[in-house]
């Protein structure tokens, strides 16, 4: 049986092959309560005492995690150097100067109820105006009305965010009228918008709402129709960081492939996201001890300990992860996950927090808040202007958000298995592969206009975290 040990401080190695394949083994003998140590740091303490070449997993390993930490700032920072190479790609220049990588019409609804209508629209819609722009596209959610206060804002802020993404060349904001989210107040949220590339439609208006929607939708793609691809300084563009059904090949091949890519982008002055709070537990004072000074560092321990309540404000434990999944394929508790999620953020500094619906202000490595559900992460992502998300999966999903969603597949049998939802085999780095600059040159040429595996199949989906009450 071949195995892979990651850090000289390990106690345990990873299975490459076998029945044990992306599980762990002991490397020595390990006594009932001593850490298990992977990836350098410990994952849990033994429950029992475990012999070298034990299968170490759910049956005798416990997290170490728990309740809120007091937190110090020790900087371990190693800033990436800047690129000497100038790097663009081919994207659309809007009239606020933002860029986008995709001439799209987005249908934004202020409302669930009119889900249905926003279909239609924009089936008819890419019947009628086929080939003029890249494509035109709905977004449904069941929020909008009978929420209060977090949830309410929060709904509206996701939908400010797609309202502003600059991938839409063109949107349609659609409501019904009589919703809370209705669109004179959404205006008040969104503030000034440009009349060429915003429109706004309430369905109780119109005699024939399908019909009204098409005359709008048809002078947003004949704005759109103005916007050409031009060269782009990789400084513009956003790339959000995420991972889904993970396995035990996460850390070892995909997420490290993805934080060595993110490096190399904040060389070039471009920026990324990294998101998934509850999969930092456990791996968070790595990301604190990056922040570039005492603020940002003050910020990310209130991501973390404001998740942590969270947590407890609906008594649930924070340890409650890794998904049924994750197990299967390798991964034994959250610090295992976590420390291999966060390595999609490679070694660079991190520049900034930031909250639901809010823009990069930083070019750098930005955290998000926000759960590592998979929908509503890529969400989130999404409402904060990234123009595409790289995704790395050893399980598998279909599951695309609204911008081009590159799949990683961090084994290479996934990747042959499921060549219709994987768009990059990171799975040949376990045999020596280096991979980083063929990533990145294939995202180069998504930016550019190359089409991912959720764009040619039509999976976009968003899903709006909520906390509270539905009237």
């Amino acid at each position: 049986m071949k195995t892979h040990k990651i850090h000289e401080r390990d106690n345990v190695a990873v299975c490459l092959d076998g029945e044990l394949r992306g599980h762990k083994i002991a490397l020595r003998d390990i006594k009932a309560g001593e850490d298990i140590i992977k990836y350098g740091y410990p994952i849990g303490h033994a429950l029992v005492d475990i012999k070298e070449g034990e299968h170490i997993h759910t049956h005798n390993i416990k997290t170490n995690l728990g309740d809120n930490l007091e937190y110090t700032y020790e900087p371990k920072r190693t800033p990436v150097p800047k690129a000497n190479d100038k790097r663009t790609f081919d994207g659309y220049v809007r009239e606020d100067g933002s860029v986008g990588i995709r001439n799209e019409i987005w249908i934004v609804n202020t409302v669930g109820c009119i889900n249905k209508t926003s279909e239609l629209l924009a089936r008819r819609a890419n019947e009628k105006f086929a080939g003029r722009v890249d494509g035109i596209y709905n977004f449904v959610h069941p929020f909008g009305c009978s929420q209060l206060g977090d949830d309410h804002q929060t709904t509206q802020k996701i939908l400010k965010g797609l309202v502003n993404h600059p991938n839409a060349a063109g949107v349609l904001v659609l409501g019904l009228g009589c919703e809370n989210n209705n669109i004179p107040e959404f205006q008040k949220v969104l503030g000034e918008t440009n009349p060429k590339r915003v429109k706004f439609m309430s369905a109780q208006e119109y005699d024939d709402e399908i019909e009204q929607g098409l005359k709008l939708i048809g002078e947003l793609v004949e704005y759109a129709e103005g916007f050409k691809r031009q060269p782009c300084d990789l400084s513009k563009l956003v790339v959000g960081l995420k991972c889904g059904g993970s396995d035990g090949f996460s850390g070892l091949t995909a997420n490290p492939l993805v934080g060595s890519f993110s490096d190399l982008l904040i060389s070039h002055g471009g920026s990324t996201i990294l998101t998934e709070v509850p999969e930092m537990f456990g791996a968070e004072t790595i990301l604190m001890n990056r922040a570039e000074n005492e603020e940002v560092f003050g910020k990310t321990v209130e991501l973390i300990n404001n998740f942590k309540d969270y947590f407890r404000r609906h008594n649930q434990v924070v340890y409650e992860n890794p998904s049924p999944g994750n197990k299967k394929g390798g991964i034994t508790t959250l610090e295992d996950k976590s420390l291999g999620c966060v390595q999609k953020g490679g070694t660079a500094d991190v520049v900034d927090v930031i909250q639901i619906g809010e823009h990069v202000k930083k070019q750098g490595l930005n955290l998000l808040t926000g759960p590592g559900n998979d929908i509503v992460a890529v969400t989130n992502l999404t409402a904060s202007g990234c123009h595409l998300i790289l995704f790395t999966t050893g399980r598998g999903t279909p599951v695309g958000a609204p911008v081009p969603t590159v799949k990683i597949a961090t084994n290479s049998d996934l990747a042959k298995r499921k060549p219709h939802w994987i768009d990059f085999n990171a799975g040949t780095i376990i045999e020596g592969e280096e991979l980083r600059d063929k990533l990145f040159e294939y995202v180069l040429s998504v930016a550019s206009g190359e089409r991912t595996n959720n764009e040619k199949n039509g999976y976009r989906e968003i899903s709006i975290f909520k906390d509270g009450v539905v009237l």
